[in-house]
């Protein structure tokens, strides 16, 4: 718990416990004077009002029990956890760490995986720790651990994908080797074997730089140094990076653009990020096929999309395709050298230009990936109407 927490805790101790004895105080009073108005008399309210607002103040989800079990005090967050209905305490692991807090009247501190509502099965993650508060109260702190519990998940899976997709080209390479010295006295077998080792060898450094671009992707939210983009440029340029790739297979490319299309933006990002899409068009589709790239304004939105005539992606793999190192057809993206990382690349990179990606396909029609961006306005000479983000008006 974080030192915030910690100093608030205490002060909503002192309030709570200073409200129940305020509260007892103020009864006994309304007992001798029982038809006394005076502002005394209603301590208890006074001090609630001062807990709910030390408790609104807390990052941490709050709840505060009396000793019949009700919650008199309910922070807005755990109410809306659905922690709290009819002030009642739903949850049944909670309420037994708040039966065994009462009984030993020590503090208590869990984790726990919670039902996230009465319906389906999601979960939530929580750290939870339960506290006396004077004789006849309980406080519960409650954070929300989901978030961090998912981004410890995905580590955990990075780095262990990470690993076993560096084994497989490096133990490649270093058996390609000892071939090489076993056939020392055999020139054709060692010119079979080079050329392998250069495939495998070419393999690595692209997973390897394709990490290092995800790494930097997710650690920037936005471009360094923006700019006015022009579309077009961007089509042009990955187009004319794949035409060697598509040649290779005898496809063909169809370009539609329309003029006046500028988003804020890294050129050389967007590039990467459509250079990527083509690439996976290509390697997924058959030979003498074509593969059709459109880029149109809608309203506010640049869109940019990729078609193929391939096999197509299920519904189950639609869902993950965007995932790091996952791959729809693991043998052919062996023998196309993919690397799982082409998706998420994209992904990445267009969520740092504050947009999306969107996928539609059939099994047996192909698929069409389309990136959305905000657009930018620029007036005939290419100058936007208003200065670039985070650029200051010079004053004449």
């Amino acid at each position: 718990m974080d030192p915030l927490s910690v100093a608030l805790l205490a002060a909503a101790g002192g309030a709570v416990a200073g409200g129940v004895t305020g509260w007892a105080l103020g009864q006994g009073r309304a007992a001798a004077h029982p038809t006394s108005q005076t502002v005394e008399e209603r301590p208890r309210e006074r001090e609630d009002a001062a807990v709910a607002d030390v408790l609104a103040v807390l990052r941490s989800s709050a709840i505060v029990l009396d000793d019949e079990e009700r919650a008199v005090t309910v922070s807005p967050t755990a109410r809306a956890l659905g922690f709290v209905r009819d002030d009642k305490l739903v949850q049944p692991d909670l309420l037994e760490i708040a039966r065994a807090v009462r009984r030993q009247r020590t503090i208590q501190e869990v984790e726990l995986d919670l039902p996230r509502g009465a319906l389906g099965t999601g979960e939530i993650a929580i750290a939870a720790r339960a506290a006396p508060l004077g004789p006849r109260h309980l406080l519960l702190l409650l954070d929300d651990r989901t978030q961090a519990k998912r981004v410890e998940a995905v580590r955990r899976d990075f780095v262990a994908n990470v690993s076993h997709e560096l084994k497989t080209p490096v133990g490649g390479i270093a058996l390609l080797a000892e071939a090489v010295l076993d056939a020392a006295d055999d020139p054709e077998a060692v010119a079979r074997f080079a050329r392998r080792i250069k495939i495998e060898s070419t393999r690595l450094t692209r997973l390897v730089q394709e990490i290092v671009d995800l790494s930097r992707l997710q650690t920037a939210e936005t471009p360094e140094d923006p700019q006015i983009v022009d579309i077009d440029d961007v089509v042009q340029e990955a187009v004319d990076l794949m035409l060697t790739l598509a040649e290779g297979k005898r496809m063909s490319f169809r370009v539609s653009t329309a003029d006046d299309l500028h988003v804020y933006g890294d050129p050389g990002m967007l590039v990467t990020a459509l250079s990527n899409l083509l690439t996976n068009a290509i390697s997924y589709s058959p030979e003498d096929s074509r593969i059709t790239v459109v880029a149109r304004g809608a309203d506010d939105v640049v869109e940019i999309s990729v078609s193929d005539q391939g096999r197509g992606i299920s519904p189950e793999d639609q869902q993950r395709v965007f995932e790091r190192f996952y791959r729809v057809d693991a043998a052919r993206s062996r023998a196309t050298g993919g690397t799982g990382l082409g998706l998420a690349i994209v992904k990445h990179i267009t969520a740092n230009h504050g947009g999306e990606i969107t996928l539609w396909s059939q099994e047996g029609r192909g698929s069409t990936f389309t990136i959305r961006l905000p657009r930018a306005q620029v007036d005939g000479d290419g100058i936007p109407p208003t200065p670039l983000p985070d650029t200051k008006e010079q004053g004449t």
